[in-house]
């Protein structure tokens, strides 16, 4: 069976009020939204009904690293690392609760009961 090729759609200054910036669109899609300074761009990020993921790339990993923790989504990939099975996958606000993989995922087949008063 052949595969095929989705070319992707890149659209560039787009404005945060954009359709292409408010939904959650599949597909290979890429929206740049220029942004001022850090503190503009974390705002813009987390200005999103949605949040299954973000990526953050910079030369200072420390930096990096920073805004990765104050973004709003799920799972945030710092410089694009390789797929690991061990991290939660899962998404913030309307992207979803709930995760997959590792322990995270194994906790929705798990019941919890409590037992309270057991004692002599």
């Amino acid at each position: 069976m052949r595969g095929y090729y989705v070319r992707p759609t890149v659209f560039a200054n787009v404005d945060p009020s954009m359709t292409v910036a408010r939904e959650e669109i599949f597909g290979p899609v890429l929206a740049i939204i220029p942004y001022r300074d850090e503190e503009d761009s974390i705002s813009i990020a987390n200005d999103t009904p949605f949040g299954l993921a973000a990526y953050v790339q910079s030369a200072d990993q420390a930096r990096a690293r920073r805004v990765a923790y104050r973004l709003r989504a799920g799972s945030v990939y710092v410089k694009y690392p390789a797929w690991d099975a061990g991290s939660p996958f899962g998404g913030y606000k309307q992207s979803g609760n709930g995760r997959e993989y590792g322990e995270w995922g194994l906790e929705a087949f798990l019941e919890v009961k409590g037992i309270v008063g057991y004692g002599d």
